[in-house]
């Protein structure tokens, strides 16, 4: 098969790749409908995160099932699936506490690569979530947000203790932030605070939920989110970025006693212990533990009470995979959807 692969900054070439096949007992192989482009494989794109020599991209996956491994018990061929980006036998204790994303043989699903036409999927009866029949074509898209951005904000949301009657502020508008305006307001969060620059994503934060967008950003934006809560801060904050500025943002438009969920992925960044012991701010994060989430969000998205979808503004064959990175990496995109040919 052709699949994609990155050698180096800027460096992304779609070429001939060994079709995966069953190496585990457990193992999935499956027919990918539709992959896309994370706002974390920008890091290596960039050169940010060093990659040692050319390496298969993409941990953002959905398809129908080809084949299963002789130990497979709960998935089966010809199932439409949604996976997370961590692959977890979703039975150890870690796992059945919810934080499946750090299971006890937890695998990261990047190595993978599912920006390809096949992908194998390792401990599959743990990481893979059916639907309940195949999917119309336009529900792909929001199941694919599933599998990744939209687990990833509604983590945030949920480690950040949004809920009725709370004031949530979302840091970042990529489409994580994005989805997790609408992970918010599905909580019932009584005001929602988009934090944003750009009027197309102003735009999709309002239909998702947010009821004010504040532009200024650092010191600055913290001290707009005061002046909104009556000199308080928000009861709840998002981070959903991964730089200092966007974590600090975060920490100082919380109020005393509020919770900041962190889920942006940090490179180098170093935080002031002193100043995070006086903000007296609940801290919550890391990387989402989406399992738990998907068989909330699938229901949700299959009797179409919600469209996350809709954070995929530039659609692409697969084929044309580095034209989805640059865009992404000139802001010219908030996400790529990848169809398979």
């Amino acid at each position: 098969m052709q699949g994609t692969v990155l050698y180096g900054p800027w460096d992304v070439r779609f070429e001939e790749r060994p079709d995966p096949t069953i190496v585990e007992p457990m193992d999935a192989i499956i027919r990918i409908s539709a992959a896309c482009v994370c706002g974390s494989d920008l890091w290596p794109y960039r050169g940010i995160e060093p990659i040692d020599g050319p390496t298969p991209m993409g941990h953002e996956y959905c398809g129908i099932v080809e084949e299963v491994g002789s130990a497979v018990e709960n998935i089966e061929p010809g199932q439409f699936v949604v996976g997370s980006f961590w692959a977890s036998d979703n039975t150890c204790p870690i796992c059945r506490a919810g934080y499946q994303s750090r299971c006890v043989d937890a695998r990261l699903m990047g190595p993978e690569g599912a920006q390809a036409p096949l992908l194998r999927v390792p401990l599959a009866d743990g990481t893979l979530v059916a639907t309940p029949d195949i999917p119309s074509d336009d529900l792909i898209p929001s199941l694919l947000a599933a599998s990744d951005v939209l687990g990833t904000g509604w983590f945030g949301a949920d480690a950040a203790a949004a809920g009725p009657g709370k004031t949530v502020v979302v840091v970042g508008d990529g489409a994580v932030g994005l989805c997790a305006v609408l992970a918010a307001k599905q909580m019932g969060a009584e005001r929602i605070i988009a934090m944003s620059r750009h009027e197309s994503r102003q735009r999709l934060a309002r239909e998702f939920g947010a009821t004010d967008i504040v532009t200024e950003r650092g010191e600055e934006g913290a001290a707009k989110i005061k002046e909104l809560t009556d000199g308080l801060g928000a009861h709840s904050v998002v981070e959903a970025v991964g730089t200092r500025e966007s974590m600090m943002q975060a920490i100082r438009s919380a109020r005393p006693g509020g919770h900041v969920g962190f889920v942006g992925v940090f490179y180098g960044v170093e935080l002031p212990v002193g100043e995070l012991f006086f903000a007296a701010v609940h801290l919550h994060g890391g990387p989402a533990p989406v399992r738990r989430f998907l068989p909330e969000l699938i229901e949700l998205i299959w009797n179409r009470k919600i469209d996350p979808g809709k954070v995929f503004d530039l659609t692409l064959p697969l084929e044309e995979v580095a034209e989805g990175y640059r865009a992404m990496d000139e802001r010219r995109s908030i996400k790529t959807l990848l169809l398979r040919p």
